[in-house]
């Protein structure tokens, strides 16, 4: 079996793939424009340069794992009619993604960007508006892997949790599980609205302008899903017109965002550049998930983790 990895590893992590699975042959090119993709069985991906030029030349594709929990640049039809598994690394995020959320939400609540500020001007001051976050009410959509460690963390901290998904199913770590329908008529309750969606057909737009119309004006907005999920015009609006206190946005529906985003400017807009996720553990975490699923291939089990539905693009 031949299996083609298109971005780097340690050298210690490829000596022990090669150790680990002696019937494979590992090609780590760092890129699927190379022959090797023409032979490959497997290809393991970040999934941006998976597109049906690839599938073209990649006769012998029959499996695909993408070292990220989205999928949504990929050609997805394509895929299922050539039936080719695909599985992702979900929820390995969740504690990276999890901690960046809590360590925004804290600072904010705490003031801590204004006490760094501060510093620089060697002036003592305490007139800062803090506030605790216990009591308050947080609505998480997609409260998924991500969304269920995010839940778990605020309720240690006395948050009351609120899922929204597709179905209203119940979900780990929230304290109830709403909707999207039933979304407009909760929002006016919350004091965080969090966003780790994935991009799919039901979530693209799914926060208008009426729902920033109807949260409160001390709401935090925290996007760490897709940026797709809003028209960025209508969140730049609800920002200057005050119709929320802040904006915490770690994901764009143009990446990198653009020098002339009025993001990167608006005082009540914290821009981070998809980072959420990063950590030290990411690559060491998917090689476990890959492997896991490698010796389940090998053995023709079924069972893969995090299978991908590629009709629902998740």
């Amino acid at each position: 079996m031949d299996i083609l990895f298109t971005f780097n590893i340690e050298e210690h992590q490829k000596a022990a793939l090669v150790q680990n699975f002696p019937a494979c042959t590992f090609y780590f090119k760092r890129t699927a424009s190379c022959e090797e993709a023409n032979i490959a069985d497997v290809i393991v991906t970040y999934g941006g340069n998976i597109n049906r030029e690839l599938l073209a030349r990649a006769e012998q594709l029959k499996w695909i794992m993408v070292a990220s929990a989205g999928i949504d640049k990929m050609p997805l039809e394509a895929l299922e009619e050539r039936n080719i598994l695909v599985t992702n690394v979900r929820g390995i995020h969740k504690t990276p993604m999890a901690e960046s959320v809590l360590g925004h939400i804290l600072g904010l609540k705490r003031s801590i960007p204004e006490i760094y500020a501060i510093q620089e001007t060697k002036e003592w001051k305490g007139d800062f508006h803090s506030t605790e976050l216990r009591d308050s009410t947080a609505i998480i959509l997609g409260p998924g892997a991500i969304g269920g460690e995010i839940g778990r963390l605020l309720q240690a901290f006395g948050v009351y949790t609120v899922g929204c998904n597709r179905s209203g199913r119940k979900a780990d770590y929230m304290d109830e599980t709403i909707t999207f329908e039933q979304l407009k008529g909760k929002l006016p309750q919350a004091d965080f609205v969090i966003s780790v969606l994935p991009s799919t057909p039901e979530t693209k737009g799914l926060l208008t302008a009426e729902h920033f119309k109807v949260m409160k004006e001390s709401a935090i907005f925290l996007n760490f899903g897709r940026g797709d999920v809003l028209n960025e015009e209508v969140l730049i609006e609800a920002l200057k017109e005050k119709e929320i206190l802040h904006a915490v946005l770690d994901v764009f529906q143009t990446e990198p965002l653009p020098e002339n985003s009025e993001f990167w400017t608006l005082s009540n807009c914290t821009v981070s550049p998809h980072v959420s996720g990063k950590s030290g553990k990411y690559i060491e975490r998917a090689l476990d998930i890959f492997q896991e699923n490698l010796e389940k291939y090998l053995n023709k089990e079924k069972d893969y983790r995090n299978v991908v539905n590629l009709k629902q693009g998740y």
